[in-house]
């Protein structure tokens, strides 16, 4: 698979215009598609503006510190984004969720998008390419013919990476491409996806029940609540039937995710994001804000830390 060679995302700190500093949020595969979440509208009341997707910064900041190179890793909470909720038929529902993710700095924000989505493109890869070297293909143990006085090139083996059903010079073996990412960074990576991509989500009543077991009426779901599936979508829920799943499998531009597959990639390749109020509180309960952090640090032990460190 295509490794993912950059992922950018579009940060400012905060409205005012000493702070309007810009970073290009831009996510290319391998391939020539582009991923993309500059283009997301957020709600304007949030603090999260269109275009610019500018983040007010809140008044927590966590901090947590690796033993040995003591790396902190701070992340802040972005201003919490109401979001309507929708009925199955598509029409206001009156009801409002509240979505509060972590999100990392604007600062970092970019980097840590980017390593979440290497790492998760990179683990993919199956590493079993392998080609044979010209000692292990099969023949070519009896020299050709003589050294010299032919008038040729001398040659020892017919199987020499010159000669067609040679081997191969410099090919592919078996490799592991695993890199390894922290839990808690990975965790930051998605949380910070989805919290900048809010003005393309859509929060619908839970219908798994509701949903008729036919192509047609997925589509025609979709489109009352206001998702193209001609374009990229995700559909996320944390228990779907198996009306949802026979509905939506012959949709290739959904992709249905739950909490056991939801992943950095489809996030950032959705033009929106449909998810049920269920959803909603999964996310805020796994990757919320107000989620304990057991690793972390006060200001002092943190400098109490790194005084040891540098002593040593």
């Amino acid at each position: 698979m295509a490794m993912a060679s950059a992922a950018n995302v579009a940060l400012s700190t905060a409205p005012s215009s000493s702070d309007r500093a810009s970073h290009g949020l831009n996510c290319a595969t391998g391939t020539s598609k582009v991923l993309s979440l500059s283009k997301l509208s957020l709600i304007p009341a949030t603090g999260l503006r269109v275009g610019s997707l500018s983040l007010h910064p809140a008044a927590r900041t966590f901090s947590s510190a690796r033993t040995g190179s003591y790396r902190r890793l701070k992340y802040t909470s972005a201003v919490a984004v109401s979001l309507p909720v929708l009925t199955f038929e598509g029409g206001p529902s009156g009801a409002e969720v509240e979505l509060d993710l972590k999100c990392a700095r604007p600062e970092t924000a970019r980097a840590v998008v980017h390593r979440g989505l290497i790492t998760e493109q990179q683990n993919k890869r199956r590493g079993t390419a392998s080609t044979l070297t010209r000692g292990e293909v099969r023949g070519g143990g009896k020299k050709p013919y003589k050294q010299k006085k032919t008038g040729r090139a001398r040659r020892g083996s017919q199987r020499t990476p010159l000669r067609p059903g040679g081997g191969v010079i410099f090919g592919p073996k078996p490799k592991d491409w695993t890199i390894k990412i922290n839990r808690k960074e990975k965790r930051l990576a998605i949380s910070t996806a989805l919290q900048y991509a809010t003005g393309s989500f859509i929060v619908v009543e839970d219908f798994e029940d509701s949903i008729e077991p036919k192509t047609k009426a997925f589509i025609a779901a979709m489109k009352n609540w206001g998702a193209d599936c001609s374009r990229p979508s995700l559909l996320f829920t944390t228990n779907f039937s198996e009306n949802l799943r026979k509905s939506s499998s012959n949709v290739s531009t959904v992709k249905l995710m739950t909490p056991r597959n939801l992943n950095l990639y489809d996030i950032l390749k959705a033009k929106k994001l449909v998810f049920t109020k269920s959803g909603i509180e999964y996310l805020n309960s796994r990757y919320g804000a107000e989620e304990e952090d057991d690793d972390e640090w006060t200001d002092e032990e943190e400098a109490e830390a790194v005084e040891e460190e540098n002593s040593s």
